[in-house]
């Protein structure tokens, strides 16, 4: 009885372990560059990342249909607001299929920041994007210094707080 036990806890503390990596990969601390992309943006002028070289970018993957994208967008254009003279960007990239529900959803709720299209969705899949929304910030020599997945009420506390950690690097 007692070996049987002994297993039975080994094996729920290697689940609990694997559980709690799974969770530590789905945001935080990163590294390596940015894979490099160029899309169409909404206003029909095509936009690439290399553009916003030398400058601290995050690019926040999204879609229509997601609720806590909806959420979080008017903050981030707050961020984008506050944070873009310091020389902060902020790229939305898009994966809806379809460019008439992205439009729509923008005349609702207007942001300042560039969107682009990524309908293929040949960046996020570069990205690694699994969950929406999902943001990667990119320091000023274009590598990854953090990814966040989802998005709850405060995390775009988190989000300055990098920012301004980047802005000052």
């Amino acid at each position: 009885m007692k070996i049987s036990t002994v297993k039975i806890i080994k094996r729920c503390a290697m689940a609990a372990i694997v559980v709690a990596s799974t969770a530590f990969a789905a945001s935080g601390d990163a590294t390596g560059p940015a894979p490099a992309f160029t899309l169409m943006a909404l206003s029909g002028q095509q936009a690439a990342l290399s553009q916003y070289k030398g400058q601290v970018v995050m690019v926040n993957f999204w879609a229509t249909w997601c609720g806590p994208c909806q959420q979080e967008m008017p903050l981030l254009d707050q961020m984008y607001k506050k944070y873009k003279p310091a020389g902060f960007t902020l790229i939305g990239v898009n994966v809806d299929k379809e460019s008439p529900a992205v439009k729509e959803l923008l005349a609702r709720k207007p942001v300042s920041f560039p969107v682009l299209l990524d309908p293929a969705n040949q960046v996020s899949k570069a990205y690694h994007v699994d969950e929406m929304p999902s943001s990667v910030i990119i320091d000023r020599k274009g590598e990854i210094r953090y990814i966040h997945r989802g998005y709850r009420p405060g995390d775009e506390n988190e989000y300055q707080d990098r920012i301004r950690q980047l802005i000052r690097e």
